[in-house]
């Protein structure tokens, strides 16, 4: 029976357990998203999970609406990546850069005044957040079809330049109601080309992507992360079982190493399950790992790699306040509580000031 402190692989990728960290926005870059010395210390102290997914990273301005969250489309960016990755990999850790286009959740404040970039036109519920505080989203004008190409080069470079910074692999971002996600469901897609209407047409644009990402870094290097069930920042699907189902079936046959899942249950902390879970038919339609994540804590995160629901768990808000997640859960010890004042904070303050067990100890 499998153990969340087994050792599995991931494609190329060896990890040592199977307890991941997952992608966490935190916002400890420059106002031109170049990442920033403070965040070595921050992911190496986070080096003891089998694997780290970096926080969504921007493939290019486009596609970054987040203030002070980090890119990787330029050389300076690329060039403050490397010490970070390195730090990862000195304190024995594994990273993998999450590639991140917001779609219509980028304000044009972020833009010049320009509108933001969706399947279709259309306006994101809420407030955006901006330099200025929050504001109210901007329309998004629909991707034309001629676009989509520059799009994928977007990738495409963004992956070379995770390769150049040394990240073990890269996992593409398809969730939470960014750009491929609107593609993806239907909710927001309402295309009449070959990107919207049937299933198949929407999930071909992520197939692209996917395809275009695995040829630069190697499938089996190669991430997804999708949220199928439940609506998520406006962005949801009449049909997610089929939808997602065939989205797997692709991530198979482009061979793609694992899919990561943010998959609520009825009672989820950011957003409810409004069906029943989807995972179940992205397991059998891809046939590889599955992580899961959503409100998990050791013992259900156990259960569900015990019983084969998932393969990993990946917990993102419990490594804000506990970076060493793996040993509190290996010794059945409580989470220790994280600060929201600090989540989206510039400074050390709630983001690389919390103590290990052993320094509670000393």
């Amino acid at each position: 029976m499998p153990n969340l402190f087994d050792p599995i692989t991931l494609g190329a990728i060896e990890l040592p357990n199977r307890i991941l960290m997952a992608p966490l926005t935190r916002g400890r870059s420059t106002r031109t998203h170049v990442p920033t010395p403070l965040m070595a210390e921050y992911y190496a102290q986070r080096a003891g999970a089998g694997l780290i997914i970096s926080e969504a990273t921007g493939i290019s301005q486009e596609g970054l609406g987040w203030p002070y969250a980090p890119g990787i489309w330029s050389d300076e960016q690329v060039e403050a990546w490397k010490p970070i990755v390195k730090a990862v990999h000195d304190a024995g850790g594994r990273i993998v850069s999450q590639l991140w286009h917001m779609g219509y959740l980028v304000h044009p404040d972020f833009l010049g005044g320009e509108p933001p970039v969706s399947a279709s036109e259309a306006t994101a519920p809420d407030e955006a957040h901006t330099y200025e505080g929050k504001k109210p989203y901007g329309k998004a004008r629909a991707l034309r079809e001629d676009e989509i190409p520059r799009l994928i080069a977007d990738y495409e470079r963004a992956a070379r330049n995770a390769v150049a910074a040394g990240f073990d692999g890269v996992q593409i971002h398809a969730a939470n109601g960014y750009l491929l996600d609107e593609f993806i469901r239907d909710g927001v897609n309402k295309r009449s080309d070959r990107y919207g209407g049937s299933v198949e047409n929407r999930v071909r644009l992520v197939t692209k992507v996917a395809q275009a990402v695995a040829g630069v870094v190697g499938p089996e290097r190669t991430g997804i992360r999708f949220s199928p069930n439940g609506a998520i920042q406006g962005v949801d699907d009449s049909n997610p079982h089929e939808t997602f189902g065939l989205a797997a079936e692709m991530m198979e046959r482009v061979g793609l190493a694992f899919i990561e899942m943010r998959e609520p249950g009825p009672d989820g902390t950011f957003g409810k399950a409004s069906v029943a879970p989807v995972a179940p038919v992205v397991k059998e339609r891809f046939g590889g790992p599955v992580i899961l994540n959503c409100d998990y804590d050791g013992p259900r995160a156990q259960a569900a790699v015990e019983s084969g629901e998932a393969d990993a768990i990946a917990f993102g808000r419990p490594y804000i306040a506990n970076p060493d997640l793996p040993e509190r859960i290996s010794k059945g010890l409580p989470f220790a509580k994280d600060d929201i004042k600090t989540w989206y904070s510039q400074g050390p303050e709630g983001y690389v000031d919390y103590p290990t067990l052993g320094k509670q100890a000393a």
